[in-house]
């Protein structure tokens, strides 16, 4: 069956209910004649396996040369996308945003100017910039200073009306705020890294002399977070047992353990209640060493004063931001880029009007049935529903759009061991034909574990694939899912000698069938069940 003579589907992005009858034989296998047999038996034996026994599996592969389905099995199912929703969120801000779309961060003054003297208050607006970094927020001090500015008689006003003022999104887990991976959204925002973790600060814990306090230091040091409780330095050698743990609802960080005398120092990324504020706080720090002094504390913009523009910074393009999003699964990105969808598109900054324009994205594009649901931009949520059909048709989508290869390109590379190409596909598929080959975003929380991406066949195809499973106890089968990417990229294994027979698994007829389109040397994931953990951004930055 061809996507190019089928009906096209959409997926719709408010609460909806979900017709019964599209989840009607949802564990089926497409009943068309199979464009490749032996793909079809490969596959079929690879999701044979015992490991998802009880567990929900959805898989479709696509040849998007032509557009024909050759697998699909519970392919209309509404499964948990996790941060395989990132592709959909991104393909839409590309499409509806551009590559060359920015994020511009102002300083804006109000009252009058007396020679060096501001008679009134620096405005921070915030442009919705998921990238803002210290040093950015020193170079707009610098230029402040440099108009000729040293002391500010008000205060900093940090406006962050961009987007609106709900911090997390719909459905998102409350016991996963303190993390890295589940920072508050803010039109005003600061990352302390590289890599561009907002809303975060950065606690390192340095071991001093054994029997001694450990020496915990942030970044940056403006931050407004206290501390509790105590890391000691422990005897040399004797292992890391610090915990750096903030409070739910307050900025206040509680440590404990110890760190062995000598160890390397350990730094934690810990979310800040209230970003816009946070980053007033290490903007005022900015100015003091630029040599501008505010008179009175940080507080909060009403998005109404009558302001005078003063000095801009501008983020990378959105072309560039969406790397380290797909990369590395950020999941504060995504959020920004759905609340920025929102505001350009819809006139308001929210999850809700982005998701409406998302949606809208996808029906003009001609993806309409079935149903599913989007609450925000980076999967986080659980009130998230999409089909494995619906994931497929979006990468077939994908290669007829001008920003295709940008898009690719910032998609993980299996088996790449540089950060910013392998991502979090850096220490999966090694070894096998898909390194280097496969391009797929995965996603993962507790059972769910999601792959979907591309796969050049040997003959030069591309495949476009989604394999999605949901609804699994325990560790996750990871291994399901890079063998099906390792079949895609390695094509059927070579038959057997006649001189030598294939011989039979260990373990009879139900014994795991995953290996068996393998060629005796090369290529396939091993079959190890991976110990679960809630997201793959958590377990990829080590701070589960």
């Amino acid at each position: 069956m061809s996507l190019r003579t089928t009906r096209r589907h959409v997926l719709p992005f408010a609460a909806v209910a979900v017709a019964a009858s599209l989840l009607a034989g949802v564990a089926q296998a497409d009943t068309s004649t199979p464009a490749d047999p032996k793909l079809v038996a490969d596959l079929d034996a690879i999701l044979a396996t015992p490991a998802l026994a009880n567990a929900q599996a959805g898989v479709q592969v696509i040849d998007t040369t032509t557009g024909q389905v050759v697998y699909q099995r519970g392919q209309n199912a509404l499964l948990t996308p996790a941060s395989v929703l990132k592709t959909v969120t991104t393909a839409a801000a590309l499409d509806l945003l551009g590559e060359n779309h920015v994020f511009t961060t102002q300083v804006l003054t109000t009252g009058s100017r007396y020679g060096s003297v501001l008679v009134g208050d620096v405005v921070l607006r915030g442009g919705g910039d998921p990238s803002l970094r210290p040093a950015d927020l020193d170079d707009l001090a610098k230029q402040v200073a440099a108009a000729g500015i040293t002391t500010v008689t008000g205060r900093v006003l940090t406006d962050a009306t961009r987007y609106d003022s709900v911090p997390l999104g719909p459905g998102w887990a409350w016991d996963d705020e303190p993390y890295s991976y589940s920072p508050q959204i803010s039109a005003l925002t600061v990352a302390p890294d590289s890599e561009y973790s907002m809303d975060t600060v950065k606690v390192t814990v340095t071991p001093t002399t054994a029997g001694q306090p450990a020496k915990v230091t942030t970044f940056p040091a403006e931050a407004p977070v206290k501390f509790t409780g105590q890391i000691t330095t422990g005897a040399a050698g004797s292992g890391n047992s610090s915990g750096v743990e903030r409070k739910r609802g307050v900025n206040e960080i509680s440590l404990s353990g110890s760190l062995a005398a000598g160890a390397a120092p350990v730094d934690s990324l810990v979310t800040v209640e209230g970003p816009a504020a946070y980053t007033g706080e290490v903007f005022a720090g900015s100015l003091k060493r630029a040599g501008v002094d505010v008179t009175r504390p940080a507080k909060a913009a009403t998005g109404t004063e009558t302001a005078q523009p003063l000095a801009s910074h501008s983020s990378e393009p959105l072309g560039k931001l969406i790397v380290p999003m797909l990369k590395i699964s950020n999941n504060g990105i995504a959020e920004h880029l759905i609340k920025e969808i929102g505001k350009v598109k819809g006139g308001q900054g929210t999850w809700g009007a982005g998701a409406t324009q998302v949606n809208g994205f996808l029906k003009t594009n001609g993806l309409e049935l079935p149903t599913g649901r989007q609450v925000d931009g980076s999967g986080l949520s659980r009130y998230d529903l999409v089909t494995p059909g619906k994931l497929t048709q979006l990468l077939d989508l994908a290669t007829r759009k001008p920003w295709f290869k940008t898009w690719y390109d910032a998609l993980p590379v299996a088996g790449n061991q540089e950060r910013m190409v392998g991502g979090t596909l850096a220490a999966r598929m090694r070894g096998t034909a898909a390194e280097n080959n496969v391009h797929a975003k995965s996603g993962s929380m507790s059972g769910v574990d999601n792959l979907i991406g591309y796969a050049t066949a040997p003959d030069g195809r591309r495949l476009a694939f989604s394999a999605m499973l949901n609804n699994f106890p325990g560790a996750r089968p990871r291994f399901v899912l890079d063998a099906i990417a390792v079949r895609l990229a390695a094509g059927p294994a070579p038959a057997p000698a006649a001189s030598a027979p294939a011989k039979a698994p260990a373990g009879g007829a139900n014994a795991p069938a995953a290996r068996s389109f393998q060629a005796p040397s090369a290529t396939a994931p091993d079959q190890t069940l991976v110990p679960a953990t809630r997201w793959e951004e958590c377990e990829t930055l080590g701070r589960c």
